[in-house]
């Protein structure tokens, strides 16, 4: 007699598939982030995790952009939004959640750059602007000051954050800074006075003491600059 064939294996039998989710999808393109860089976070690497279409993906992501800011969204739940919450004014504690936000952005360089675009709207996002205004109202900031100071401090944030996983990751950051500082120290006094004076102060301090101090400094700005008569500005 023939062998028999095998009976066919029914779809029914294989496990289902998860449900196809926004959160999951955001949840699996930060997994792949962390593993392998922003560059392998693609539509269709996203579809083979998870087992579907890239089609099916435009559903819950309308582009990449969206996508962008939906994982700094998440990555956002990671900002300590109480940082020096038991010590210092409001100054420091407003600085210290915006150091925690920057260093977020140092450990994702590919991601830094990208949040210069990125307009995240989820709930981590509202977190983190709640806390800051918060912190501003708490020292006093007049309302329109604290809503527009918010956008500035985190465009400078942000900013920095890229600025400097650009320069961490050239080849030659090396040279370039050893350049710079030679050119700075060696700057003839007759001709650059100034520069021959504050060479030192230029390159000086720590990166965490120049990013704290930049933070106060644009928080003080903040607190003591109007936003003026909004009739001014429509002129």
């Amino acid at each position: 007699m023939p062998p028999r064939s095998k009976a066919p294996i029914s779809r029914r039998d294989r496990p289902a598939k998860p449900a196809l989710t926004r959160q999951g999808i955001v949840a699996t393109a930060v997994t792949i982030l962390r593993a392998e860089g922003l560059a392998k976070v693609t539509m269709r690497r996203l579809a083979k995790e998870l087992d579907t279409g890239p089609a099916s993906l435009y559903v819950y992501v309308a582009n990449t952009d969206e996508l962008h800011a939906a994982m700094l969204d998440e990555l956002l739940g990671e900002v300590d939004l109480d940082a020096a919450a038991h010590g210092g004014d409001w100054r420091e504690r407003l600085a210290g959640v915006l150091t925690s936000y920057t260093f977020m952005l140092f450990a994702h360089p590919e991601l830094a750059r990208a949040a210069l675009a990125a307009r995240p709207s989820g709930e981590h996002y509202l977190r983190l602007l709640e806390r800051l205004l918060s912190l501003l109202d708490e020292g006093g900031v007049p309302p329109a000051q604290a809503a527009w100071g918010v956008d500035t401090l985190l465009q400078a944030a942000t900013a920095t954050a890229a600025e400097t996983s650009a320069r961490a990751q050239s080849p030659h950051a090396d040279q370039e800074w050893d350049a710079l500082s030679e050119a700075l120290h060696g700057a003839d006094e007759r001709t650059h006075p100034h520069l021959h004076a504050l060479a030192a102060h230029l390159l000086g301090g720590t990166p965490q003491q120049r990013l704290s101090w930049h933070f106060r400094m644009l928080i003080n700005g903040i607190a003591h600059t109007p936003v003026g008569d909004r009739a001014e500005y429509r002129r």
